[in-house]
């Protein structure tokens, strides 16, 4: 056997041996690709299980809106704000405490974040609270007072809940929780003299607001 003879036999071993190689590799990939197939369904059968067994542990609560409004009061309004207070208050609420909190107890501690305005209530000028004498205009206010306190539920939130071992988490803690800030942060700004500065800054306006209509002497009686 001559040297090209047995070039043209190792050309021919090789090209029997690629061929082999591809149709092996081919099987292979198809081999897998089947497999993959036939496996899928399980995977998302076991993906959609593996869902649900999440949603029955930790379930989203779902609020839908009555799509009726119901009006109850309509009430006239002429408040005067004359100031705003931004208060962060920090409520302990617990309950089962004791000996055996670790398996009755129910504790929160609450931040909370809440807004306090003030002001006077110009729908309670009477008549008899504005004289005109000799030039000088006597005004009478009404006292300033609180209108409203509301917690600001995006800053607001709980830092820490303990529950007990054998205690479900009480729903109306929070409720409580928050119904205490509301109150604290009211008692808060009324010891801070939220009053007392409200009253100064109505009278600092109206009094401006009582030049501009043309009385140059304005005093506030008590």
């Amino acid at each position: 056997m001559n040297k090209k003879t047995g070039l043209i036999i190792l050309f021919f071993i090789l090209l029997l041996a690629g061929s082999a190689y591809f149709l092996l590799y081919s099987i292979q990939q198809n081999t897998q690709a089947a497999l993959q197939q036939a496996v899928a369904p399980f995977q998302q059968s076991n993906a959609a299980l593996q869902t649900q067994v999440a949603n029955l542990l930790h379930p989203t609560p779902t609020i839908i809106p009555d799509p009726v409004t119901y009006i109850q009061e309509i009430q006239a309004l002429a408040r005067l704000e004359t100031i705003q207070y931004s208060v962060e208050k920090v409520i302990t609420a617990e309950i089962g405490q004791g000996d055996f909190d670790f398996l009755f107890g129910d504790s929160l501690l609450f931040v909370a974040h809440g807004t306090a305005l003030a002001g006077l209530d110009m729908a309670r000028i009477q008549p008899q609270d504005l004289a005109l004498v000799n030039g000088v205009l006597s005004v009478r206010l009404p006292p300033a007072e609180v209108f409203l306190v509301t917690l600001d539920n995006e800053k607001s939130y709980i830092y820490r809940r303990d529950t007990g071992l054998l205690t479900r988490q009480t729903v109306d803690l929070e409720t409580l929780a928050r119904q205490k800030a509301e109150q604290e942060i009211k008692k808060a700004v009324l010891e801070d003299g939220i009053l007392a500065q409200a009253q100064v800054n109505a009278e600092t306006y109206l009094y401006k607001f009582f030049q501009m209509l043309g009385y140059s002497n304005v005093v506030f009686v008590k």
